[in-house]
């Protein structure tokens, strides 16, 4: 039986290596152009193929955004980008101009998968997609399971369907949106989004008198975000994903932090190899979500009717902090970790681990500086020191704390 594929963000290498590390089949970043997160750090070319190669070395795919919502201009420079990217042998890229999946055809090799700006919403548009070539089609955000397993009945078996299982919504047409350009000139299409579903609106009204008064459109005490949308979270549905047909899980999020990204990869592999061992999870998935980045969470539109329920303040919020990464775990009862946040003598921290020491935590009783000496605090940025630890740790396993606001 093949496995669900678990699909995770790489906005770096940092985040691509950790990815990895808790449990990604596969991976997906954007190089310096033609990719729709412009403001992620992305790799240039040698960064791309240090990336793959890394990747290949851990059997992991990785698939490359060519997603540009393309105009004239931007087409300099892509057909060399497509055979530098084929070259170096990724695993795939995601598309959802017409000209340029049409370059892709003609002067690649790459394996061609649809992005869900495409649209993909019907099985029309889904066999028009594989005359042209595509081997995945990512289907647009606003399908339910009884779409998509209409769609999947409805092409060739050897086509694979990858869909949104978890991280932010947008309130557009599967990312397609103009707010951005309108209100700031940034666009949201070549990959710079201001975000502007997170703003908070107002109703104004022009009166007789040339004045304009401004009604808030209440909501809740956090303010008025009315295109501001919850996050996807489809972790409790691993099953459903299973017999709808769905080939890949994709994780959004190439512009989350490192810790969103162990994380929710983490929570996700050990819920997707629970289900394929029929085991029940041994800890609570939306707990565990919850202890990174959220706006609360939905299931969108997969259950057709739930998608009502969708908005939310835009305050994110999360139970736990990110500490520290482990670098070395050393065979004296120490481990050697680089600190992220502020940790001290006497706190305590829980570990995210790929291993069989995850959610397990320690209390800080002595740390060291590099040169052995005692200290009682951890504060400088990316300092290294090494902490008394009872378990064995994997390199780029991660500590956290508990917020202190948090009960």
């Amino acid at each position: 039986m093949k496995k669900i594929e678990l699909l995770s963000p790489a906005g770096d290498f940092e985040k691509m290596v950790t990815a990895i590390h808790f449990g990604a089949d596969a991976v997906y970043f954007g190089g310096k152009r033609f990719g729709l997160r412009a403001f992620s750090s992305n790799f240039d070319e040698k960064e791309i193929i240090k990336a793959i190669n890394y990747a290949h070395e851990h059997n992991v795919k990785v698939y490359v955004t060519v997603n540009i919502l393309a105009h004239n201009e931007d087409f300099e420079g892509m057909i060399d980008y497509l055979k530098f990217l084929d070259d170096n042998k990724a695993d795939g890229v995601i598309v959802s101009d017409l000209g340029i999946a049409s370059l892709v055809k003609k002067y690649t090799s790459l394996e061609l998968h649809v992005s869900t700006q495409a649209n993909v919403t019907n099985i029309y548009s889904a066999n028009e997609w594989v005359k042209l070539g595509a081997k995945r089609l990512v289907l647009a955000r606003e399908l339910s399971f009884k779409e998509i397993k209409e769609i999947k009945e409805n092409i060739p078996d050897d086509i694979e369907i990858e869909c949104f299982a978890h991280g932010a919504m947008c309130i557009s047409y599967s990312g397609r949106c103009l707010l951005s350009n309108y209100l700031t000139g940034r666009d949201s299409n070549k990959g710079e989004c201001a975000q502007i579903c997170r703003w908070k609106f107002a109703l104004g009204i022009k009166n007789e008198i040339d004045e304009t008064s401004y009604y808030p459109i209440l909501e809740d005490n956090q303010g008025t975000y009315i295109m501001n949308s919850k996050d996807l979270c489809m972790i409790n549905h691993i099953k459903e994903i299973d017999e709808a047909g769905i080939s890949s899980l994709k994780i959004e999020g190439r512009m989350k932090s490192n810790y969103y990204v162990a994380t929710v990869t983490n929570a996700y592999r050990r819920a997707i190899d629970n289900y394929y061992n029929n085991k029940k999870g041994d800890f609570d998935y939306i707990e565990e979500l919850k202890k990174t980045s959220n706006r609360d969470f939905t299931t969108g539109f997969y259950f057709n009717n739930q998608h009502k329920e969708n908005l939310a303040t835009s305050r994110q919020k999360e139970t736990y902090k990110y500490m520290a990464v482990v670098i070395e775990s050393l065979d004296d009862g120490y481990i050697l970790v680089e600190h992220r946040n502020k940790f001290k003598v006497g706190d305590e921290l829980e570990i995210l681990s790929n291993g069989e020491n995850f959610n397990k935590k320690i209390v800080i009783e002595e740390i060291l500086d590099q040169n052995k000496n005692k200290i009682e605090e951890v504060k400088a940025i990316k300092q290294r020191v090494y902490i008394k630890c009872p378990y064995k740790l994997n390199k780029y396993d991660i500590l956290r704390a508990k917020e202190e606001n948090e009960n």
